[in-house]
Formats: C-alpha cells, structure tokens, sequence
C-alpha cells in the first residue's frame, strides 16, 4: 500500500454524515476497526476516535462531536469486525457508544494461533506488507482537536491494513486446520471484554513496591494515595501526574520527615499536608493491616498432576510450534490440577481436544 495522504481520509463529525455512512457500510463486511482514548492525559478516560477501513476507503469518526450512534451500532453489530487486541477496543466501545459487537476477527489472536513468534502490529505489518508504521502519536492527546497529520496518519494505518491481513492470517489457520480454535478462542475473547472489572477498595492503593511497608507507614501510604486519586479526579490528569508512585513511596517511609516534591504547590500541597498529618495521627488500632491469603501448599498429589499437565501442555506446544500459554496458561494448569472439576470451564473446547482432556 502507498503511503497514506490526509486527503485519503475522511472525517465524520456530525449525524448527517455519520448516517450516510452507515448506508455505504451496509455493503462490506467485514470491516476493520480501532480506537483512541485519552487515558494518558486524564483521569476519567474518554472514547475519543474510532478509526473504520472498509475496501478503499478510511474513515475517522469523531466521537467527541456528540454524534447518535444508534444506527451505527446497528449496522456495524452485523457485521464481523476486524480488530488487533480486541479487549481494549471494545471495552472502549461498549463504555463510550454503547455498542456490542457481533462477530469478531482479531488478528492479535490469529498471529498467535498461527505460530508466529512476534504479533505486535507494526512488527505483522513490517512482516507482511513491508510496511513501516511510526508510532510517534502513540502517547497522543487523542482528546485535542484538530487532528494533526501526523496523529491522523497514525490512527488511519492502525486499521488500513486489517483487512489483507486477517484475510491472509485465515489463510494460514485454515490451512494448518486451527480455524475453529481461533473461532472458539474469539468468541471467549468477546466475552471477557464484556464483563466489568471491580477493583478492590483494600487492595488499589497497595502500589509496586509497598509490599514490605507496615504500620504507621502504610497508614501514610494509604492516606497519600487516597489524596491523590481526589487530586487526579478534581482535576480529570492521570493520577501520575500528580505525584508518582515512587514520590508516594518515599513520603510513606520517611513518615513525614522528607520534604514533599516542588510541583505540589497551593491549596493541593496543603492538602496533601493535611492527609499526612492525619494519617500520622491515627491511632495503631486505625492503621491498615495486612492481610495474607494464606497459601494452601499443594498436595503431593496435587504437584504430580500440575506436573504431568506441565509436561503434556510443553510437550503439544512444541509440537504445533506454538507458545505454551496458547495452549493453556500456567495459572489456569494449577488450578486444574487443584480443582480437577474445573477443567471443562477453564479450557477452551480447542484446548482440551489438542490436550486429550
């Protein structure tokens, strides 16, 4: 493909156009798709682009411009999707228009079911099509109009190549007899990104490397990180911009007696004071304890059978020349080997069949 032009592009921004597009999308299917947000530069993150190709033709929809989606969703829910790594996408989607998708072709998926080694898309797209795609827009306000050349360059080649490549990639999983595990493998795909994760109240603020920090300590990192969060949220930045994680950690252990960093200035350093001087005066019974799931040591018998699905998992992965993780993860073969009536949920159909389970 030639290199692409921002006159190559067009760039959906009201109903009018949005809807005379859905009437041209009703001729193609599949279509391949992308998304931006902005999550690296504010705390409440937005859908802020969504990139289509269809044979052609590249569009930029503009999510951000208050558009109605109804019809698109519609359409588009009839359609297979293309997609690369489709979890972010589309919980992206479902979070900013609503939309649920029918079926879905990921090319992450397909590479890794085909056997190749390296399955980031520029490294597929270099493989393939010889193509070199810079990622000079990857840390991007996606949020920020208007589009530079550069940033509508870059969304436009994350989806310009899906269609040729999910086409020669089912090429290849057909041909070595994996299409039905892909198929299988999509589909739980979908179901994940599907579901909310709920993060634990007692557990977000415990960041890498706290874990040796107790008492009065963690009371102060707990306290700090809770002033953040409020800090990031008042000001919709990435809670990183406020104070990093290491700052967090070294105001934690020193207990007040280190000076707090130059940026935080005004009304948010005198909060930030005042969290500090009220987790230092809680009272021990008030401090966070923590709490360790106590680690049931497996059972001889437990530990021979992780071992014998280790071996049988390594052993049919090398075979199809495949990455073990493919076939069956390393967590998901201890709690078979802990649970043995879990098997039929935590693999795949395709997974048991090539593991005689």
């Amino acid at each position: 493909m030639a290199p692409i032009s921002n006159t190559d592009v067009r760039t959906i921004a009201d109903n009018d156009q949005l809807a005379e597009f859905c009437l041209t999308l009703q001729r193609f299917d599949p279509v391949a798709l992308d998304t931006e947000g902005d999550s690296l530069h504010c705390y409440f993150e937005k859908l802020c682009l969504i990139q289509v190709s269809v044979p052609n033709e590249n569009l930029l929809i503009d999510p951000l411009a208050a558009l109605d989606f109804a019809g698109f969703n519609q359409t588009l829910s009839q359609r297979q999707i293309i997609l690369h790594g489709c979890d972010y996408d589309l919980r992206m989607l479902r979070r900013g228009i609503g939309f649920v998708p029918g079926p879905v072709f990921d090319t992450y998926l397909a590479a890794k079911l085909v056997g190749l080694k390296e399955v980031g898309l520029a490294t597929l797209l270099k493989k393939f099509f010889g193509a070199d795609t810079p990622k000079s827009s990857q840390k991007a306000n996606w949020a920020k109009r208007p589009l530079t050349p550069a940033m509508i360059a870059y969304a436009v080649n994350d989806t310009r190549y899906l269609l040729e490549l999910a086409g020669k990639l089912e090429r290849d999983l057909r041909e070595k007899g994996r299409w039905e595990w892909f198929s299988e493998s999509c589909f739980r795909a979908v179901q994940a990104a599907a579901e909310d994760r709920e993060k634990d109240p007692e557990r977000i603020w415990k960041i890498p490397g706290s874990a040796l920090l107790k008492g009065r300590p963690l009371a102060v990192l707990r306290a700090l990180w809770l002033w953040r969060d409020a800090e990031a949220r008042k000001a919709d930045r990435p809670a990183f911009h406020i104070m990093r994680n290491e700052e967090l950690l070294e105001l934690a252990k020193a207990e007040g007696r280190s000076a707090f960093p130059r940026h935080v200035q005004g009304s948010r350093r005198a909060r930030l004071e005042d969290a500090m001087q009220t987790a230092l005066n809680l009272p021990e019974s008030e401090w966070p304890r923590r709490v360790y799931s106590p680690s049931k040591r497996p059972t001889q018998e437990e530990e021979q059978r992780f071992d014998q699905l280790k071996r049988k998992r390594d052993q049919v992965a090398a075979e199809l020349d495949l990455d073990p993780g493919m076939v069956a993860s390393r967590q998901v073969l201890e709690r078979i080997a802990r649970e043995p009536a879990t098997l039929e949920t935590a693999l795949m159909k395709w997974q048991r069949r090539i593991l005689a389970l």
